[in-house]
């Protein structure tokens, strides 16, 4: 009935796109999705993946978000002020730029990414993350 101009991406990466936010929404308030959710908007508030479902995040470039992450997967290309959780994979693209601490079991970063912030393996133990030392700032050059 409706047809759109643009079609949503279908898949980024080999990664199925199930939900798109736009690059002219905002959203306010936390998320909760399965699945795939791609975000070339704005989200202010937490994000996360329902529990016992698939869910992978991916971050546009020109997105941002403003707020915990908590997903199995997370591909970030934008802007993200908050930690995040990733209980598989953490995926950091070029034009990342993340101010947080990253909790991960692999992560992949690739030149130019930015972190402001921890990379926090998820066997480390919870003391040696608060006693280490202060905050890690990488460049990926």
């Amino acid at each position: 009935m409706f047809k759109s101009t643009q079609a949503k991406p279908s898949s980024r990466d080999g990664q199925p796109v199930d939900t798109l936010i736009g690059p002219q929404v905002t959203i306010r308030g936390d998320l909760e999705f399965s699945g795939g959710l791609y975000v070339e908007g704005r989200i202010v508030g937490r994000v996360t993946a329902a529990q016992g479902q698939k869910g992978v995040l991916m971050l546009a470039e020109n997105g941002s978000i403003e707020g915990e992450v908590h997903a199995p997967v997370v591909m970030i290309d934008g802007r993200l002020d908050g930690d995040v959780h990733a209980g598989e994979r953490c995926e950091l693209a070029s034009k990342a730029r993340v101010t947080g601490n990253v909790h991960y079991r692999v992560v992949e970063m690739h030149a130019g990414a930015q972190l402001t912030g921890r990379l926090v393996h998820a066997d480390a133990n919870a003391a040696d993350v608060l006693d280490g030392p202060g905050l890690l700032a990488v460049n990926a050059a």
